[in-house]
């Protein structure tokens, strides 16, 4: 019970701290030390098995941090820094662009504003498994299906909110959360998004869009019978056709580079083709030499191109500083948790109360949805608690699949709930609408989907 105390005693601070914008990254790493040192001077657990200790159970802490930081960026680390430096790439060369220009154009044919409305959200969502920046795709949606949706008749708060919630579900091998759901669980990266996601997806996706129709549209008289909504700003169709026009073309093939590294990891996995295999970092890699080719065909200046192969290595630095450091943090912090007994402390008071899969998956992903809202980030909460899901899936009889996976759809979805997210201060700053009148318009179709991931985990899985 000591243990199980210290625990939610520092959990509770590192949860204020965090809201209080405290870096993440230091307050769980701090937190997970502190819980460490509480369970040296407590006697609760070790830290280090006895053959790897230092000889000192003080630098055993700091060992283990780096073990951490070792193992974490030559793997899992490597994953995500390559998939961030190819998706910078392809925004470099206007291959995403180009993507999302052709993949828009269909709706362009359609004169059902709401149904356009409901059809884009899934386009958007079937972009983000290529394009995982849930900001910088939602600004290239603003270019293209925002003056779509606002000429045919939807409000702007009405297409704002669509295009900010695209990449609610964080789908795919180039998604973060995606890849360490996948190693968290132990599959393969290719089996955990078609054997899990994607059918969860797809349900989820269907809900969404048809709560977007009728929320919009309910949104949208209420808003004409009461004469509110954001002051229109004329500016914001001249910016966007600016940007639209200082977009240099680029050819009709380029549509196909972010689609390369999907491709090489479904061909060559148990799906497909079996005896070869493709890690999801070697994808990016082999995808990025094919686009850069493309490239030199292009442009035919062998130092630009090289030049511009900079922006990859520089993503992968932004993804190291961003996401692995969190993901170190995150794993020390639930390795602090683990060292104190609060995990075992849960686990066995669950099955005494006789709380079973469902109610402690409930209460996993009650507090990934609620922190994602309060941070405003679905990476922090998700990267802090994935490491606790095989512990708990264990203790519980179920694989830790189904464990991670409704946790990481979740923490995608409720952070398409705050107001403080980064895509929908985006979104809502180029639609010059505020964070707050987008999230009212947010909150109803990713509680509906929150509740489909949810249920939908035990009727497809259990």
């Amino acid at each position: 019970m000591l243990g199980l105390l210290l625990g939610l005693a520092v959990t509770i601070l590192v949860g204020y701290l965090i809201v209080k914008k405290y870096k993440a990254q230091f307050v769980l790493l701090c937190g997970g030390i502190i819980l460490m040192c509480f369970a040296v001077l407590f006697g609760l657990g070790e830290i280090l098995p006895a053959n790897k200790s230092t000889g000192w159970v003080g630098f055993d802490i700091f060992e283990f941090i780096k073990n951490l930081f070792s193992t974490r960026a030559a793997d899992l680390g490597l994953m995500i820094m390559a998939v961030g430096g190819f998706a910078r790439y392809m925004d470099k060369i206007g291959a995403s662009e180009a993507l999302v220009n052709i993949a828009v154009k269909p709706l362009n044919a359609i004169k059902a504003p709401y149904l356009v409305l409901a059809l884009a959200y899934i386009v958007g969502q079937i972009l983000n498994i290529f394009i995982p920046s849930a900001s910088g795709l939602g600004l290239l949606l603003m270019l293209t299906i925002f003056p779509i949706l606002v000429n045919l008749g939807v409000s702007r708060e009405g297409a704002a909110a669509l295009i900010a919630t695209t990449a609610c579900l964080d789908l795919g091998p180039a998604s973060g959360n995606a890849v360490l759901a996948a190693k968290t669980a132990n599959i393969d990266i290719a089996e955990y998004f078609v054997g899990y996601q994607l059918k969860l997806a797809i349900i989820t996706m269907l809900v969404i869009s048809t709560s977007h129709f009728f929320v919009q549209k309910w949104f949208d008289k209420r808003q004409a019978l009461t004469g509110g909504g954001s002051e229109y700003d004329a500016s914001l169709e001249v910016n966007l056709d600016k940007q639209d026009k200082q977009a240099s073309p680029v050819p009709a093939v380029y549509v196909l580079l972010p689609l390369l590294p999907l491709v090489l990891i479904l061909t060559f996995s148990k799906l497909l083709v079996s005896s070869i295999k493709m890690n999801v970092a070697t994808a990016m890699i082999i995808s990025l030499f094919i686009a850069m080719l493309f490239e030199f065909v292009r442009k035919k200046d062998v130092k630009q191109v090289f030049a511009e192969m900079q922006v990859f290595f520089d993503g992968m630095g932004k993804q190291f500083a961003a996401v692995v450091t969190l993901i170190v943090a995150g794993e020390t912090f639930a390795k602090g948790l683990t060292a104190v007994g609060a995990i075992d402390t849960i686990i066995s008071g669950a099955q005494t109360f006789g709380f079973g899969v469902f109610l402690m998956t409930l209460v996993m992903v009650l507090i990934i949805a609620l922190s994602a809202i309060v941070m405003g980030s679905g990476n922090a909460p998700f990267f802090a608690f994935a490491a606790l899901a095989p512990k708990v899936a264990g203790g519980l009889g179920i694989s830790p699949v189904l464990m991670v996976l409704p946790m990481q759809l979740v923490a995608g979805i409720a952070r398409s709930m705050s107001p403080i997210t980064a895509v929908i201060v985006a979104v809502s700053g180029v639609a010059n609408v505020s964070p707050f009148d987008l999230i009212k318009r947010t909150a109803l179709p990713m509680a509906f989907a929150l509740i489909t991931v949810f249920l939908g985990t035990f009727l497809l899985y259990h």
